[in-house]
Formats: C-alpha cells, structure tokens, sequence
C-alpha cells in the first residue's frame, strides 16, 4: 500500500520529470536512506524508473525539453488554446509557429474539419495531419533537436508564399515597451514573418510572460490583432495594448483591450 510520501513523490515527478534523490529528500524533509526506501516500491511497480542517482516517471525519462515545456502552466495554456479554438471555423486556412501554447491550440483544433494548416512544428504537423480532411503544409529545413521545428531562410522562403485567414504565434516576452519578443534571432524572424501572412493576426501566452524582456522583438502592439491569454494583463501593457488597436482575449471571456479589466 502507498503511503501519503509516495503520493507526494508521484507528484513532484509528475510536475518536475526527473529529480535526484538528494532533491527529494530535501523537497520532503527526509533522509536520503527513507527516500531510497520510499522509491523502491514505486520503481517495482514500474511507476518511477531510477537513472544515474535520480527518479523519474516511466515515459517521461529522457523526455525532449519540449514536451517538459508542454506541462508548464498546462491548464493555462488549455484555456488559452480552447479561446483561440472558438475563433476558428471549419474550412478556414491557419498558421501556426512552434511553441506550447500553439501545440495546446492545435489539439484543441482536432474538432474542427477541413483545416489548411500551414506550420514550421512537426508536433502540429503529426496532431493535424491526415484528420478531418485537413491540409497541412509543413515549412522545410534542418529540424531543431529540442522542438522538431524547422527554422532559418527556407523556413521562411516557404511560409511567405501563403496567405492565411489565422495567423497563430506564440511568445517568449511581452514588454509594454517593445512589444512582442522572443529570446532567438530565428524564431523572432519566423514569427514576424508569420505575423505578415494572416488576414488575422494573434499572439497566444500565458499570464507569464507578461513583464518581461526578451533578447529580440518580434513585433511592436500596432503589427498584432489579437492578444490571447488567460489572465488580466499589467496596466501598463493594457493600456499600451488598447493605444495600438490590439483585441485583447482572456480566457473563458471575450474581454477587449478598450474594456476596464476587472482586477488580479
């Protein structure tokens, strides 16, 4: 029978994937001996496989940072996905960039039908593809290791030659000042790209990159339609939002940038 440790130990490893033995200990006030010991059960019931003076939960162990990525914040981005979802209709062309959030939207698009999906994420690619009579045209390249997504001048050379209804990124920071950013030169040039091949544009990220400063920008408000997130934004970056003429949507509402937020 698991005892209410075991319990705590499943879930640390389920937000964390992997984490050494001298980190649980510390994260459950324990010897390193009982944490051993509390392990050993938890590894013969196949639950958590043991790895180089770690544990981790089988079938996350060795995972790519990414799909670490894709638990962070997760019900965030599930509601920021299904409020994108409900702007999108059946038959309608859509671009989408790699990243979380846009990977959570593209689930969330696997009730809709007859999609033409443009995107440089082979994790869209492979959720929408084949499905409900979509199209998916996949931008070419060497693809990353820790995003499978391709990137630099063919990935762009390719994109720019469609025009879209939706045109989908994500973000990496949203400074009140410069806007958009990211923290890669290749990813921000790809997603202004992108930004530029939809009749709508949209930025989707969770509450947490709001404040924040990235290395490079992608996009000033006035080049973005849209702003989907989960939470009321800063002040600052509300008002900034509304000056330039950018919709913001939170998600479960449909609260404009011009609306009086209604507090944290």
């Amino acid at each position: 029978m698991l005892s209410k440790r075991h319990t705590e130990i499943m879930r640390i490893l389920a937000d964390e994937g992997t984490v050494t033995i001298s980190g649980l200990a510390a994260r459950l006030g324990v010897s390193l001996e009982t944490v051993r010991r509390d392990v050993r059960p938890l590894t013969e019931n196949g639950s958590v496989l043991k790895i180089h003076g770690a544990v981790g939960l089988a079938g996350q162990v060795g995972e790519a940072p990414f799909q670490r990525r894709m638990r962070e914040n997760a019900e965030a981005k599930r509601r920021i996905a299904r409020e994108m979802a409900q702007l999108i209709h059946d038959g309608d062309s859509v671009m989408l960039d790699t990243g979380t959030t846009t990977s959570f939207v593209a689930r969330e698009l696997l009730g809709h039908r007859r999609l033409t999906v443009v995107t440089n994420s082979s994790d869209i690619a492979r959720t929408l593809a084949t499905v409900n009579g979509n199209k998916v045209y996949m931008a070419g390249g060497e693809l990353r290791s820790d995003s499978g997504a391709a990137f630099g001048v063919s990935a762009i050379e390719f994109i720019a030659k469609f025009s879209v209804t939706h045109a989908i990124i994500s973000a990496g920071a949203i400074d009140a000042g410069a806007g958009v950013m990211d923290f890669d030169l290749e990813e921000a040039e790809f997603a202004r790209m992108m930004l530029s091949r939809g009749a709508q544009s949209y930025v989707v990220t969770d509450h947490t990159k709001f404040g924040r400063r990235g290395l490079v920008q992608v996009a000033e408000f006035e080049a973005i339609g849209h702003v989907v997130t989960d939470e009321a934004v800063w002040p600052e970056i509300a008002a900034m939002l509304e000056e330039a003429g950018t919709r913001l949507i939170i998600g479960g509402s449909a609260a404009t940038a011009d609306e009086p937020e209604t507090g944290e």
